[in-house]
């Protein structure tokens, strides 16, 4: 009896160690670390290693994009706009598209070197011209990485080559890439597996995408591969399939073939395991206020991005519920504006939480439509005179 007791407590000791969980799954195993994550919950099934600080090679580029995308969209620059190349830019080594010093390329055309042939040249071009010099765009870089709570991350450079003190993780590369595909139309660019620039010259350059997933694996759009002889063989790959968007990302690996070979079977073990369900979309009314002194009193709420939720087709699955939080909010109200907060909960526990804002711009009201609405009220017996 005695033995059947110890063995018992040697079974309970090893139980809880032996159990399979994602984390201990043996997903990319020649990496040097390794993230794996789900989009629009941000959950992160696997990681591995994944806040080591390693050298992040063209894999830094995916900051340098998510920079020049912002400045279109904000009107800094624009996507037909003429850049004139400067020795510096033309100067750089490792991958790039051949600028010449003093040539002129579309703002477009460069982004296309950087997304689809990682071409370095191309993305000095662009970082000199919206900071004014490539250190000022480094420091931007940065600043925004500061600005996305990433702190395994020091940029020294806009492009990735080899150089002291410039470093990122797994983890980071991943939280980069979740914000870079927010911007969708920056996956129409790195989606292309081939293309030519400067098709009527006689410079014509023949760009094929470094990132050959996006051709061979079914879903893929991007994002971003990277390779010195420091950092090994890096990829970020991100592939949308039955409505749900994957990260993963591989740092130091030995050779191209089996990076792609291991992000490939992380994405296959995410599709094959789980899926999304969509508990509330942007257009889902799920309150209705009263706001005071507004033009239409009553206001509806929506979540400011769709509410979903992971799920197992394995295990058993989540039976998530919401509660709602209203802030103090007054008239004028845009689109947008942050007023309360949606928690997805799975019992007790907090799943995660979302920003509700208004599903209309709503203004205040004048003093006339104030009257209007003081006596409408009266007559419907909702004030007491």
């Amino acid at each position: 009896m005695k033995k059947i007791v110890s063995l018992l407590m040697i079974l309970l000791m090893i139980l809880p160690f032996s159990m399979v969980k994602a984390e201990d799954i043996a997903l990319a195993p020649s990496s040097k670390s390794a993230v794996l994550l789900e989009v629009s919950t941000g959950k992160i099934i696997f990681e591995k290693n994944s806040h080591e600080k390693l050298n992040p090679a063209s894999m830094t580029k995916m900051m340098s994009m998510l920079l020049i995308i912002e400045a279109i969209e904000n009107g800094q620059i624009s996507w037909d706009e003429m850049v004139t190349v400067s020795e510096n830019a033309s100067s750089m080594g490792g991958s790039q598209i051949l600028l010449e010093t003093g040539e002129q390329m579309s703002v477009e055309d460069l982004f296309k070197g950087i997304a689809i042939a990682s071409g370095n040249d191309a993305v000095v071009a662009l970082a000199e011209k919206i900071a004014g010099t490539e250190e000022l765009f480094v420091q931007m870089m940065n600043d925004r990485a500061k600005e996305l709570g990433l702190t395994d991350t020091n940029f020294k450079n806009p492009h990735g080559l080899d150089e002291a003190n410039h470093y990122s993780s797994a983890y980071d590369m991943s939280m980069i890439a979740k914000e870079l595909v927010k911007h969708e139309k920056v996956l129409e660019y790195t989606k292309i597996y081939e293309e030519y620039l400067r098709v009527e010259s006689n410079n014509k350059v023949w760009l094929v995408n470094t990132n050959k997933l996006v051709r061979y694996y079914d879903g893929v759009d991007g994002l971003k591969t990277g390779y010195t002889e420091e950092a090994g063989y890096c990829l970020t790959a991100t592939a949308k399939k039955n409505n749900m968007r994957v990260i993963a990302v591989v740092m130091g690996e030995p050779d191209s073939k089996t990076r792609n070979s291991e992000v490939s079977s992380m994405l296959d073990y995410m599709y094959a395991r789980y899926e999304t369900e969509v508990l509330l979309s942007t257009s889902s009314v799920i309150k209705t206020i009263t706001v005071s002194k507004a033009k239409n009193k009553n206001v509806e709420l929506v979540p400011m991005e769709d509410a979903t939720i992971l799920q197992s087709k394995i295990n058993e699955k989540i039976t998530a519920t919401y509660e709602i939080e209203v802030y103090d909010v007054k008239a004028p109200i845009k689109v947008g504006d942050v007023v309360g907060q949606l928690t997805i909960k799975d019992g007790d526990d907090v799943i995660r939480s979302i920003d509700i804002t208004v599903k209309e711009d709503v203004k205040k009201a004048n003093f006339i439509e104030l009257y209007f609405q003081y006596v409408k009220d009266i007559l419907n017996g909702d004030v007491n005179v």
